[in-house]
């Protein structure tokens, strides 16, 4: 039985032991210094706080202290840690990474070198790994239309396994894949990558819609429609400049992540209180009351900066991008209905 540690025992952590247990991998749960009420529920036989669904005994945690002991022996290890924690954990966990077979990646962002070039996640992995002159095992990067709490309770998920090295995707997801969790493979890890945090972003400007609807009264459906389309011609044509493959957005990590994240993601739920009328401020402090992250603010500073750096002309190109920016604007919003129509409209030919 091969043995798989999970770093992050926050809700996509802990969910996905749900599916590694029933394909039979031996499964360690490790928690970060910011997880230790999580781990005290899951130990005391309670449902996870965050997806409110019963961790399998078969899981064995381990606590901030205890992560050399949680990666001794680990065939895979999988970092599930927020965007923004990536960097420390990697460091702290290098050594146990190292020696493992893969490294899978359900984290979601983008994150700045030490010179403030912003890097997809993988990439920033690597930079560090070579800054400490370790090798790295193959990198598999996860992502795809699962909400936590439905992948925890075992009910019909679909995923993605995205690897440079094809028949290491597949491979894992032949490993892995369940009647409940279904699991595609590509080798377009880019693609997945830019997705991933892409959809973050752009489930707020659903929300917004949804939000303004329930404000004013009248669905903004039409409105929604336009934004979902608008922002999966953005995910591929980013993807394109990054050096991904253009239809990678028209499937799981892109239409389908962004379906699922649209329709009660934190980031919609953030969006919908704008819409609504909240400032960007009120509504991120009643998220963060919530502890519910909303991982889309972070990606979108660093999108627009990735952007320009590789020479996307943002206005023309990505509009909805730039829309969303403006209407998070914690400083001066703007106004979100013009400003999101704005962007998703068709203009004259």
């Amino acid at each position: 039985m091969a043995t798989i540690t999970v770093l992050g025992a926050g809700a996509m952590g802990s969910a996905l032991c749900r599916p590694l247990v029933d394909s039979g991998w031996n499964v360690r749960l490790w928690g970060t210094w910011l997880d230790d009420h999580l781990v005290d529920a899951i130990e005391a036989g309670e449902p996870h706080p965050r997806t409110h669904v019963l961790v399998s005994h078969d899981v064995k945690t381990y606590r901030s202290s205890e992560l050399g002991e949680a990666l001794n022996g680990a065939d895979v290890v999988v970092m599930a840690v927020a965007s923004v924690g990536v960097p420390r954990v990697t460091e702290l966990a290098l050594d146990g990474i190292s020696r493992a077979d893969a490294l899978w990646l359900t984290s979601k962002g983008f994150c700045p070198d030490e010179d403030g070039r912003i890097q997809l996640l993988p990439d920033a992995i690597r930079t560090i790994a070579r800054a400490h002159d370790v090798a790295l095992p193959p990198i598999v990067a996860i992502a795809g239309p699962v909400k936590a709490n439905e992948c925890a309770a075992g009910v019909a998920t679909a995923t993605i396994f995205g690897c440079s090295d094809l028949e290491v995707a597949r491979g894992y997801a032949r490993q892995t894949r369940t009647d409940s969790y279904a699991i595609a493979a590509t080798d377009d890890e880019t693609g997945v990558e830019v997705c991933a945090p892409m959809k973050n972003i752009y489930a707020i400007a659903l929300g917004v819609a949804d939000g303004l609807g329930e404000a004013l009264g009248s669905p903004r459906h039409n409105l929604k429609a336009a934004t979902f389309a608008r922002a999966v011609e953005e995910m591929s044509l980013f993807g394109e400049k990054l050096g991904a493959e253009s239809e990678t957005a028209y499937g799981l990590p892109g239409v389908g992540d962004l379906e699922v994240t649209g329709l009660s993601g934190r980031n919609k739920i953030y969006g919908e209180r704008i819409g609504r009328g909240e400032t960007p401020s009120e509504a991120l402090a009643e998220m963060t009351r919530l502890e519910q992250t909303v991982e889309g603010i972070p990606a979108t500073d660093l999108a627009l900066r990735l952007a320009r750096q590789v020479g996307v002309d943002v206005a023309l190109e990505l509009p909805l991008l730039q829309a969303v920016a403006d209407v998070i604007d914690p400083q001066t919003p703007a106004d979100p209905e013009t400003t999101i129509s704005r962007a998703v409209l068709p203009s004259l030919p």
